[in-house]
């Protein structure tokens, strides 16, 4: 069975859909919280000419989802699956509007990609900044256990200090299912 890395993902609280050219304005309209970007090593990801180039690059990945709250209907954040192997994905680039923050919605949203992820790898990684402190210990509260710090390349040629989080399929089944909202 091969890796779907855009299905549509249904939970309570959210739908994750395949990302499209024309969810633009309504993505950047919820990343535009120079909020949610302080701790990221991309800080300035709320400016609307850099996140073009994220979110360019979010459509080139061809495994981006947009962040739908089923509630109203309308776009609050994105995800994507990227680096797939035949055994392990890495889940990253997800953001939500601060509103959403610290609860329920971060955690289905999680449930549902590492649910539909198990289907097909064996562990799931995710790389953090080594600032952000608060998607570290969102991804602690769902059972992922810090790997190691890696050198990741950034604009200019320049390298910024990243840490590198995983879960095993064997681990989620343990911690992730009883974190479940």
């Amino acid at each position: 069975m091969d890796f779907d890395l855009q299905p549509i993902l249904k939970g309570k609280l959210v739908e994750l859909r395949p990302l499209r050219p024309q969810d633009f304005d309504a993505l950047f309209s919820a990343a535009s919280d120079p909020k949610i970007w302080e701790q990221h090593p991309e800080s300035d990801r709320y400016q609307r000419e850099v996140f073009q180039k994220f979110f360019d690059g979010a459509l080139e990945s061809k495994g981006a989802f947009a962040i739908i709250e089923r509630k109203s209907g309308r776009i609050i954040g994105s995800s994507r699956y990227c680096n797939l192997t035949s055994r392990e994905v890495e889940v990253g680039w997800t953001f939500l509007e601060r509103e959403f923050w610290g609860g329920t919605y971060n955690r289905e949203l999680k449930r549902l990609i590492l649910d539909h992820a198990f289907r097909f790898v064996d562990r799931v990684v995710f790389v953090v900044g080594e600032q952000n402190f608060r998607s570290q210990k969102a991804l602690a509260k769902i059972g992922a256990t810090f790997l190691k710090k890696i050198q990741l390349p950034v604009d200019e040629g320049r390298m910024k200090t990243n840490v590198l989080f995983v879960i095993t399929a064997k681990s989620y089944r343990v911690v992730g299912r009883s974190a479940q909202p």
